[in-house]
């Protein structure tokens, strides 16, 4: 008894350093066992047999919590990953559901069986909850009552130690049995408000448990910086076979995290500052988006549960990587930016119907001079919206000719490629430019304006179409290339090398890059009529590259074509540029871009160039 004594005043001390997952109130639990070392090392010598009354006391209470306590929620543990694996599997159904042509039958059974399923799990996880809340109590209690039958069983036996230890041990005893007591009351009273917590949370309506019930009317929230939940997420395993995984997904500042099931923390899946996100059809599976990187590489592809997440996951990653989380007060921000629309707006996908709308144009300009002519900008006053933009006009979200039309339109009397592909002399001027400088571009949207005398219409321009995607859950983008020479501006598909739109370089009058996202570019274009006036109209891109390089190279094609006139200045110019190893005149990419003027048409004199 000597030597267990001394082995139990050890154990005691090092309670303190065992790790419980929740340690509430532990702190008085490891006080009170320390005062029981103290005492337990004084009793050493006074112990003699007291096994039948230790075997009552002491251990049976011991066995009781290990063979009852914790086996039951070790066994409710097992229920709820069985449970969790049933959810899953059913979920890997649902998701497994195509869009187009759906067997209303199968369908409904598998959303039967989701629901199922998640109320299973439901009801599962909340007894395995509680049961985890309780046991924080009853490992406490199962502490204390073999430590005070194990005191008292050395008061009573040994007149010796009463005497010892007197009323002092009398009275710590009793504040001890009255905490427990006190614990076993708070025990009941937390087992009374989990049960009324469950009752509630069951009382629900059963639609809750089915996925995307909300279909009709979701209410998505579009000011969100942060968001976090399961998806699915695309791996590739060969060729051309995928799999999807379904993983739990939060962002942490401007990271993407996933953390797999049974793991300890996230791990980064994305950096999120200035990518790009988009809505994207994938293998025949809904409410897919995929996150592209700063530089124009394919990202990941996620799906997500239901039409209102889809759209939450995309906001909040937009607003994400606007770097909107560094901000002092990163919620009014977005709100902010997501209430950029002040008056309606309404989109349309006709090329022709964009065409025919009314567009004023008043106080028009020569393209011939308006590259003499540089206006400072302190003698210009920012005008009014409407003074740039008729109220109503109606924007053109996507490319701006399909590229059969377009080729069709330019190729009078020859026949058409089956390929789809231009030929090399549908353009011949671009093998004779003396500039030639590709950027990959994601078009916004184009819509007619009023006047060009000011950069102020493209951001107008910029400001309506961003607020108009938002508006209408408008979240793709095509991707061009955007081919900058002496001559043209060629929009260009990056796969099959059609060219979708050519714009002459003297029919752009105005073009800038938006004062606080970099990416965003536009310029503005007047076009003939067949009734013979002219037309003005903005077209907007997001660009992988910074806007002002882009400017820089229109406004070095719009300078060379000046030059030509003057074989001096011309040959002046040239020299200013590097060469590549074909002879081909390109930009280099540390031209400046903040403080030489680049954003607006008006760039300045030859020598500046």
């Amino acid at each position: 008894m000597c030597l267990a004594t001394q082995q139990l005043s050890r154990q005691l001390l090092a309670y303190e350093k065992q790790n419980f997952a929740l340690g509430k109130g532990d702190e008085e639990v490891i006080s009170t066992l320390h005062y029981f070392s103290n005492v337990v090392d004084k009793l050493n010598v006074l112990h003699t047999e007291l096994a039948k009354q230790l075997a009552d006391t002491m251990v049976l209470p011991i066995i009781q919590f290990r063979e009852k306590d914790l086996t039951e929620v070790s066994t409710l543990k097992d229920l709820f990953g069985i449970a969790s694996n049933e959810h899953d599997l059913s979920m890997a159904k649902y998701s497994r559901l195509p869009k187009k042509k759906e067997n209303e039958k199968a369908k409904s059974e598998v959303v039967k069986e989701v629901a199922a399923a998640r109320r299973k799990q439901h009801l599962s996880s909340l007894q395995y909850y509680c049961a985890l809340n309780a046991l924080q109590y009853r490992k406490r209690v199962a502490m204390m009552e073999p430590m005070i039958g194990f005191a008292h069983g050395q008061i009573n036996f040994f007149k010796k130690g009463a005497e010892m230890f007197s009323q002092s041990m009398d009275s710590f005893l009793s504040s001890v049995t009255d905490m427990v007591q006190s614990i076993q009351v708070e025990l009941e009273a937390e087992a009374e408000k989990m049960r009324v917590s469950q009752q509630e949370l069951l009382s629900v309506d059963e639609s809750v448990y089915t996925p995307d019930f909300d279909v009709s009317t979701p209410e998505a929230n579009r000011n969100l910086i942060q968001k976090a939940g399961y998806l699915n997420l695309r791996n590739k395993t060969g060729l051309v076979t995928t799999t999807w995984e379904r993983l739990y997904f939060f962002t942490q500042g401007g990271n993407l995290m996933c953390q797999p099931r049974g793991a300890v923390a996230g791990g980064l899946i994305q950096d999120l500052d200035n990518c790009s996100v988009m809505a994207v059809d994938c293998e025949d599976r809904r409410y897919c988006f995929q996150i592209t990187t700063p530089n124009g590489k394919s990202g990941i592809i996620l799906q997500a549960e239901s039409k209102k997440e889809n759209e939450e996951w995309i906001c909040a990653i937009n607003n994400i990587s606007r770097q909107i989380y560094l901000t002092d007060n990163p919620e009014a921000v977005a709100i902010k930016l997501n209430q950029t629309a002040l008056q309606a707006v309404t989109p349309i996908t006709s090329f022709g119907k964009k065409q025919e709308s009314p567009c004023p144009s008043q106080n028009l300009k020569s393209p011939e001079t308006e590259n003499d002519k540089v206006v400072p900008k302190a003698a210009v006053s920012i005008p009014e919206a409407d003074q740039l933009i008729a109220p109503g006009t109606p924007i053109q979200f996507d490319i701006v000719l399909p590229a059969s039309e377009f080729l069709d339109q330019n190729r009078v009397g020859r026949r058409t490629n089956p390929f789809g592909e231009s030929e090399d002399e549908t353009f011949p001027e671009a093998e004779d430019s003396l500039l030639q400088q590709m950027f990959i571009v994601r078009f916004l949207g184009s819509m007619a304006v009023k006047t060009d005398n000011t950069t102020e219409v493209i951001y107008e321009a910029m400001r309506q179409v961003l607020a108009a995607r938002a508006i209408h859950n408008i979240f793709r983008m095509t991707e061009s290339h955007l081919m900058v020479t002496s001559q043209t501006l060629r929009l260009i598909d990056p796969q099959t090398q059609v060219t979708r739109a050519n714009f002459e370089l003297t029919s752009v009058t105005q073009f800038a890059a938006h004062q606080e996202n970099k990416r965003l570019v536009g310029f503005v274009v007047r076009m003939p009529e067949s009734t013979g006036g002219e037309s003005l109209s903005t077209y907007v891109f997001e660009s992988n590259a910074e806007g002002e390089k882009i400017c820089y190279a229109i406004n070095l094609g719009k300078e060379i074509i000046e030059v030509q006139k003057d074989p001096e200045a011309l040959a002046q110019l040239m020299l200013s540029i590097p060469l590549t190893s074909d002879g081909k005149y390109v930009l280099l990419n540390d031209q400046p871009d903040d403080n030489d003027g680049t954003s607006s048409g008006n760039r300045g004199t030859e020598s500046e160039a």
